[in-house]
Formats: C-alpha cells, structure tokens, sequence
C-alpha cells in the first residue's frame, strides 16, 4: 500500500496553481488527487492543475471556478500543449476511433437487444448496459446536462453537471467537447500520469480482456507474460528512454511490441504501426485493406509488419522471426478459408434468399451462433496465434470454432432450408441448399461424411495405432 508522504515536496508552481492545490488538499474526497499530483512528474516539471484544466469562456463545457474559467475534462487536444507529436500520432490510430462504434452489432446488442430504456424526465436515458459496459473502453460522446428548457444545468457550486449517460469516462476513443478524440488518461491514470504505469500489462488488460478480445490472458500465457510475471522488477519500467535491448531485456510487454521504442524506431502513440492483421472481423483481413479500398493512402501492411519484426529481433534471431510469422499466416489462413469465409457467405445467402430475416439484428438465432463463432472463437483462435498463446489458439480458439461450426451452424443453416422450403420459398432454398452442398463438397468438410481419401484414412489410422502402442498399459 502506498502511504502519503509525511513531507510534502516543495513543487513550483504559479500562485493560480498553489490556490487549487491548497484548497483540494483540505478536502478529504480531493486530497487525493493532490496527492497523486505532487508524486507526478508533471507536479516535478511544475505543470499545475491550470495548465491542463484550464479553458475558454466559449468551451462547452467550461464554467467558472473561485474566479477561474476551467473544464472538468482533460481531453488530448489540451494535452497536445506540451504533447504535440503524441496527439498527432494518437489521433490518427484506431484507439481515438474506437468511441465511433454506433451501428455496429456489438452496439446493437449493449443498446437494444441488452439494454433498451424508455423516457424519464422528459430524456431517454442511454442503455445502462453500453454506458457502463461498452463505452467505459470505447469511449462517450461527453456532453453537459441540460434541464427540461434545454440550459445548461450547474452545481450550487456553480460546478457545470456533466451529463451521466457520458460521463464519468476515461474510453480510448471518447468524443470530447472540444473535438478531439481519445482519453490520455485511459492509459496514463490522473493524477499520476505515469509512463511506468502505461508500459504494464495490467493497464492494457482494462480492456483487452473477456471472451472477445482475450489478449490479457492470451499475454499472460504466452513466454512473453510468464517472463514479465517473474522479472518485473528487471524491467527499468520508470526509464526514460525506455529502449528495448538497452534499457531492459528480461520481457516483452504489450507496450514493447505496439508502442515503445528500440534501437531503431521511436516511441509511436499509433498503435496500428506494427500490426499487419485485422483480427476482428468475421474474416481477417491485412490491416491497410479496407482503407486502400476506400482509396485512402495508409502506412503499407508489409511496412508495419516490418516495423513489428524489428522489435521481434531485439531478442529473436531473423529465422525465429519469419518461422512465427508464417505459423501466424497459417493460422488466420486456415479460419478465412475452412470457417469464416463459409460462414459467412452461408449467413449472407439465408439472408439473401429470404430465409432469415435481413433487417432485424439477432431475432434468429442462427445469427447469435455465426457471431459467437466469428466474435468470439474465431477472435480467440487468431488472437491466440497472434500472441503465442496455445491454449486460446486451440481449445479456446480453433476447437470451439469447429464445434459451433460443424455443431451448431451447419444444423441451423439445413433447418432454416428446410423451414423456407416448407413454407413456400422453393427458389430461395435450393440457392442457399446449392451453396452448402458446394462448401461441404470441399476436401476440408469430407471427414465429417466420412469421404476421406483411402491414403488419408490409412495415414490417421496408422497415426491412432502408434498412439496406442506409445501409452500401452499408461492408463
């Protein structure tokens, strides 16, 4: 437990800043922050609460504090006074895009299907299961409360009442008030500010966790983490410079490989700089594919990868690189080919066809099976390779994939054929009944209707029989 210095350090700071500092430490819910602030190298540097919380008159959402015009929210923009490159970086990432996630079927399922809410008060109140849930790691759109007249609504105080459906919030892609995107404290806690705290696993693991996006437990699987776990305290992690090779060398954490520096490349706040694959669609794609469809100029997938093997070969020798990226290739290769891509192009055609719904979210059910088998398997699977996480890859990722596919969907695909015949669609259930006979006929789908190759048949039964005799008499 980390107790409060008897013997506060003397920190310069402007007689503005030494009255918010004085009056927040005699009160006991603010003292708290000053005194985290003071342990800060912000509070060493002499950057003061006025520095950062101070605002324009014309801000929305400033409000005058003891003579002060100040904002509750420190948002990057503000952050890019003395941060420059950083915000300019941290701008352009996927992180500050992560708040723009209305429309997706994640939102639809925290808004709608979970959490729907009628009026109150004259306001519709915003799914309590996406402001606590989803938007507490993507980001809100933070705006004032406003009363019934539509004013802005202010403390005795005369403290601006920030509305609750949006705040408090520290998501990585939150919408700020003065336009800009993100949350610099998502990884970097108010009032410490701390890089130290930034290059932990455990910061990263808020919200790259749970059964979607496992790369928390992928990482702490993986030697990567294991390492971390048993030589943290060789890890220099307040250093500044923080070089891989250099200034540590017993681990890799999640801000060695995406962000931190090595004897090549810079610090980046870009986190998609050293990333080749998007790994969370229902079917992989390399990173700039999307963009350059779009006709968008992007930072090339093969340059991002090459920049991600110069962090690899500051332990790694170049082979033992390449070799884990082609196991990796072939990882995401075997889902697009042998799940996702079928699945999809099977939940694509029931929808085509009119054998499912085609406008409504989730009221079949096979769609909640496709999206547990791309949303979650499927993610695990090549989360897992990605990270060099066995477990997740196989029996939480690959074998779970397979079970809902062959399992689940494929059943409920035959049913919804079935269902659209009976009920008087002949046209669209033999398309969609030509398209899953096409899939099955494949090599890939024969061994589950028994049609494998005699020399593939030969070479598992020889492979069961060398088992057998291996653990003889083991049991």
């Amino acid at each position: 437990m980390r107790r409060i210095p008897d013997a506060k350090p003397h920190i310069v700071v402007s007689r503005e800043n030494e009255k918010c500092i004085s009056c927040h430490e005699q009160q006991s819910n603010a003292r708290t922050v000053a005194e985290q602030w003071r342990a800060s190298t912000h509070a060493k540097r002499g950057v003061g609460c006025l520095e950062c919380h101070r605002a324009d008159a014309a801000d929305m959402d400033a409000f005058v504090h003891y003579k002060q015009t100040i904002a509750t929210v420190v948002s990057p923009g503000d952050c890019a006074q003395c941060h420059p490159n950083e915000f300019d970086q941290f701008q352009r990432s996927h992180h500050a895009q992560a708040g723009k996630i209305l429309g997706s079927l994640d939102n639809v399922l925290a808004e709608v299907v979970e959490g729907h809410m009628p009026v109150v008060h004259g306001k519709r109140l915003e799914s309590p299961a996406a402001v606590s849930g989803c938007k507490q790691c993507h980001g809100s759109a933070v705006k004032p409360l406003l009363d019934d007249s539509g004013n802005k609504v202010y403390r005795d105080s005369g403290v601006l009442v920030l509305d609750s459906d949006t705040w408090p919030n520290t998501g990585i892609g939150r919408l700020n008030p003065d336009g800009s995107l993100g949350s610099c404290a998502a990884c970097h806690n108010r009032h410490y500010f701390s890089a130290a705290q930034a290059r932990e696993p455990d910061d990263c693991g808020k919200c790259h966790l749970g059964p979607d996006h496992p790369q928390y437990e992928i990482y702490r699987e993986s030697k990567h983490g294991i390492n971390f776990i048993a030589h943290k305290d060789e890890m220099n992690l307040d250093a500044h410079p923080w070089i891989v090779g250099e200034d540590y060398v017993a681990a890799a954490t999640c801000a060695t490989c995406h962000m931190s520096a090595t004897p090549n490349q810079p610090v980046t706040h870009d986190v998609g700089e050293r990333i080749s694959w998007t790994l969370r669609p229902p079917i992989s794609e390399k990173v700039d594919a999307v963009a350059l469809k779009q006709g968008k100029q992007v930072m090339p997938w093969q340059e991002r990868r090459s920049n991600m093997k110069d962090v690899c070969v500051q332990c790694h020798s170049q082979q033992y690189v390449e070799s884990f990226y082609e196991q990796y290739d072939d990882l995401v290769g075997l889902y697009n080919y042998k799940f996702g891509e079928p699945a999809t192009d099977l939940i694509k055609g029931l929808k085509a066809n009119g054998l499912i719904t085609a406008d409504i979210a989730f009221d079949d059910k096979i769609e909640w099976t496709y999206f547990y088998l791309w949303h979650h398997e499927g993610r695990r699977a090549r989360m897992g390779a990605s990270m060099m996480g066995p477990d997740y890859t196989q029996w939480h990722g690959m074998y779970e994939v397979a079970d809902r596919f062959y399992m689940e969907f494929l059943p409920e695909v035959r049913e919804a054929i079935e269902h659209g015949h009976d009920g008087g669609n002949a046209s669209g259930a033999a398309a969609s009944q030509a398209m899953l006979d096409e899939i099955m006929a494949r090599d890939e789908h024969l061994w589950i209707q028994g049609k494998v190759s005699v020399e593939d048949k030969a070479a598992r039964d020889a492979a069961a029989e060398e088992f057998r005799k291996r653990y003889a008499g083991s049991e």
